[in-house]
């Protein structure tokens, strides 16, 4: 909503309350129909421009002579921001294009009142003064070197979507593989808990992690990826300080008396077993998987509730919206919804549809404005994330949201995500058959067709017998 300028006619004196909010509202004037600064409201309230509504204020750069808010000796937030990095990163002494390119880039966004916050934090300033002196390199090394911590991850994101450093991959990936070092290292007096650990963090869950296609949802996975290895840590520990045992030594007894007691993630050990049992040690050994005592789900009657509800929630913000719709629609998992990307939709005369699975899925023609609305003003597109390919960017530069923090909004809205994914999958096998649902929501047949049994679908077990286990789970 755009604010309304006091004006007093005809010198146009403006209320320093408004004046932040007015001042960075463009659009076309009502009255002389030109795309300019929008701080005034004519007699009959339409939103016009300086001049029709004869405001007398400069509303202008004195440097760029762009329109919008002077904030420091008559220079706007985006030439502020380039003379303050200037003045810190001393781009000139050394000549260094890389740090004119961060410069330039800072100062370009939409939002450049946002990078002067960001700038005046502790942890960000400081590493821009150390990059001004090149005491901190701009390199991978260098910024690995540095104490973990959000400032540093989130600089260097930023200089990995723009090009000033080269990418690594996956962000999620590459913490994992420091993280997995920093793990090992832990261990490094102990040979006998360490070669084992490496073998299953590196030759299994790495080797899985860096395969391609990437993992539909790699914060799910490398978080599980942890807590294996983790665990598989502590067993081993474990079977050395209570049994003065190696894993080669394990038998039987180790694992149930392990399982027998203590906490239930314990159970995490399971996949550490099995791959020991697949390279040929200790084969034959028990480790039963854990199986879910319960399928949670909602009634039809409930999704459509949330469905509706969702639409009509004008008050929240629209990325939450759509999101909520993604899955109360399709049924799908909240890691893919994160990683969603832009071009995955596509409006043609047809319509829209969006890319979930082999074949495109039609977005309902009702719903089609409120995507449109929110392709075109994504939040966090604004910033240092600007041209995002991600249909929800995050605050980090190059990065989508992640599913921990997707699932967290949902809460607004009292949506349980399972219940609400079951009861989608369910809703939808009593309208389509389930390897055609698979080719449009991504998911493999043999899963829809589990969806379909459960739905009370006629005859739906029987095709599941001989279909393939791809697509997400």
């Amino acid at each position: 909503m755009v604010a309304k300028i006091r004006v007093r006619w005809p010198d146009g004196g403006i209320c320093g309350a408004c004046f932040t909010t007015a001042v960075n509202t463009y659009g076309t004037c009502a009255q002389c129909s030109t795309e300019r600064l929008l701080p005034g409201r004519s007699p009959s309230n339409e939103i016009i421009c300086r001049d029709c509504a004869g405001i007398t204020t400069t509303l202008s750069c004195d440097r760029c002579d762009r329109e919008g808010e002077r904030i420091r000796s008559g220079l706007c937030a985006s030439c502020v921001v380039t003379e303050d990095l200037a003045a810190i990163l001393h781009p000139n002494n050394p000549p260094d294009l890389r740090l004119h390119r961060l410069i330039r880039e800072m100062a370009s966004t939409n939002r450049p009142q946002s990078i002067r916050t960001w700038m005046r934090g502790k942890g960000a300033s400081e590493l821009l003064r150390r990059l001004g002196s090149r005491d901190l390199a701009l390199n991978h090394d260098a910024f690995d070197r540095e104490p973990p911590s959000r400032a540093v991850e989130h600089l260097r994101e930023m200089l990995v979507h723009h090009h000033i450093l080269p990418s690594r991959g996956d962000i999620r990936l590459a913490r994992f593989e420091t993280w997995l070092d920093n793990r090992l290292d832990s261990f490094a007096g102990n040979p006998h808990v360490l070669q084992p650990l490496e073998q299953f963090g590196r030759w299994h869950h790495l080797r899985r992690l860096r395969q391609e296609p990437p993992a539909p949802n790699m914060d799910h996975a490398t978080r599980a990826a942890k807590q294996e290895i983790t665990e598989a840590g502590k067993f081993l520990i474990w079977l050395q300080s209570q049994h003065g045992a190696h894993v080669d030594d394990l038998r039987q007894e180790h694992i149930d008396l392990y399982w027998s007691e203590g906490s239930s993630t314990r159970k995490h050990i399971r996949n550490f077993l099995q791959q020991r049992g697949l390279t040929g040690h200790r084969r034959g050994m028990i480790a039963p998987a854990r199986e879910a005592q319960t399928s949670p789900s909602i009634t039809g009657r409930e999704r459509l509730d949330h469905l509706r509800r969702v639409v009509e929630a004008d008050k929240v913000t629209l990325s939450t919206r759509v999101a909520a719709i993604i899955l109360l629609l399709y049924g799908t998992p909240i890691g893919t919804i994160a990683g969603l990307r832009v071009d995955d939709f596509v409006t043609s005369l047809d319509g829209m549809t969006i890319s979930l699975g082999r074949q495109p899925a039609p977005i309902p023609d009702p719903l089609i404005p409120l995507f449109t609305d929110y392709l075109a003003n994504r939040s966090h597109n604004g910033t240092m994330n600007k041209n995002s390919p991600w249909l929800f960017p995050s605050t980090n530069a190059g990065q989508h949201i992640s599913a921990t923090s997707l699932l967290r909004r949902f809460k607004i809205f009292g949506i349980q995500a399972l219940g609400a994914r079951n009861a989608t999958l369910a809703d939808l096998t009593l309208e389509l058959d389930p390897t055609s649902l698979a080719s449009l929501l991504g998911y493999s047949a043999k899963i829809m067709t589990k969806h379909a049994a459960r739905a009370g679908v006629t005859m739906a077990i029987y095709p599941a017998l001989h279909l393939p286990a791809d697509g997400p789970q």
